[in-house]
């Protein structure tokens, strides 16, 4: 008898936590995106696919995990959008009407460092790699799982807050002599360009992002390749030799990128990121 009493309350009682905890769960998990701490439901999507039906399934899954998500169907509005609204990560088919999403990406790396999670039906290594080359930062193969897909936005993005990426358009060093204009992926050193290959700008790009912090190799491929990467940790340790052939003085004693035996490597004499 007592129990029928009690109901209302206990009833009154599961309302409150269920939405004192979806609350919490929708509003509680800050991350650092573009500089700028967001929460989940203020982290802008932009998804871009021909197919409707799967533009419409991978939108309800985000907005579900709290996303605000924004949609198009060829290459040239997927710039539109991503020229007017504040997206903070593209999930990106290669196969697109009017534009190419090979020239979408390179548009894209041309004005912004922002995510890129490229999905295709090119399953090929080379396909592969050559995502990630052009500044892809996850290549996701299809058919795929809508649900891994999800986790790796949620990946990608902690990985930006795990390592605090900055997205600057310019890295100098104090002494003013290198300069990385990421706007336009070219690198300076006392005013003279200085020609690297994709991957060694993306390595000194890890680098210097993060001045003075110590990345193991393992690190160093994650960030600049991608999860899904196939290369020996030794690997890095052949670029940063060639870095450091085109950008010290001495490379023998360098004073730009530094090795932490038994570490990694650092950056060294770098400006925090400056704006320009």
């Amino acid at each position: 008898m007592l129990l029928i009493y009690l109901y209302p309350y206990f009833f009154i009682l599961n309302i409150f936590l269920y939405t004192r905890y979806n609350v919490l769960k929708d509003n509680s998990y800050v991350i650092i995106v573009n500089g700028e701490e967001k929460r989940m439901n203020e982290i802008n999507i932009l998804i871009v696919e021909d197919e409707k039906t799967i533009s419409d399934i991978v939108k309800s899954y985000l907005i579900k995990d709290g996303y605000q998500v924004f949609q198009a169907f060829d290459g040239v509005k997927a710039l539109e959008i991503f020229n007017e609204e504040e997206i903070d990560l593209v999930i990106l088919d290669l196969m697109l009407p009017m534009l190419s999403g090979e020239e979408v990406l390179k548009d894209i790396r041309n004005k912004s460092q922002v995510p890129v999670i490229i999905t295709s039906a090119k399953v090929e290594e080379f396909d592969r790699i050559q995502g990630l080359r052009l500044g892809a930062d996850d290549y996701v193969t299809k058919p795929f799982s809508n649900k891994e897909l999800v986790e790796r936005v949620k990946a990608v993005l902690r990985r930006i807050e795990k390592y605090n990426i900055p997205r600057a358009d310019i890295i100098k060093t104090n002494d003013g002599r290198l300069l990385m204009d990421l706007k336009y992926n070219r690198f300076l050193k006392d005013g003279r360009e200085i020609s690297l290959t994709k991957n060694e700008f993306s390595i000194v790009k890890t680098l210097f992002s993060s001045p003075n912090k110590i990345f193991t190799r393992d690190e160093i491929i994650e960030l600049t390749f991608g999860l899904d990467y196939d290369a020996y940790d030794r690997a890095i340790d052949t670029h940063i030799k060639n870095i450091r052939q085109k950008i010290e003085d001495n490379p023998k004693k360098p004073q730009y990128i530094k090795t932490i035996y038994g570490m990694g490597y650092k950056s060294g004499g770098v400006d925090d990121l400056i704006k320009e």
